[in-house]
């Protein structure tokens, strides 16, 4: 794990009313690192990137109410609807808010699944 990603998590704790973000943020960097083997990370553009064979496969995002988590190569992804934001069939987007309960299991899937497709 890279220490600068660990340090953009740790300094979300430092922002008031914020501290659930760090919470959420590490635990969807948990996630990441669960669902693709060998994956890599690194700040970029001042956001946690995650890459998978020099590709991304995977971007954190905090803005002051909300934790975003925007998966790459996810044309054939499948999910709920509404679970992700509108945006672009080769990145899908989900966007979190203090308190709402997140089907981690599901972001799992989808990330592994994204990261295999070719």
């Amino acid at each position: 794990m890279n220490q600068a990603v660990t340090d953009y998590i740790e300094a979300l704790n430092t922002k008031p009313k914020q501290e659930w973000q760090a919470e959420v943020s590490a635990h969807l960097r948990k996630i990441v690192h669960d669902s693709i083997p060998d994956v890599e990370e690194k700040i970029q553009y001042g956001k946690p990137h995650f890459l998978k064979n020099g590709k991304y496969a995977a971007v954190l995002g905090t803005a002051k109410g909300w934790v975003t988590l925007t998966i790459f190569n996810a044309e054939a992804l499948e999910a709920p609807e509404g679970f992700f934001e509108e945006g672009a069939p080769d990145r899908k987007t989900v966007k979190i808010f203090k308190d709402q309960t997140v089907d981690y299991d599901l972001l799992a899937k989808l990330l592994q699944q994204a990261a295999n497709a070719d």
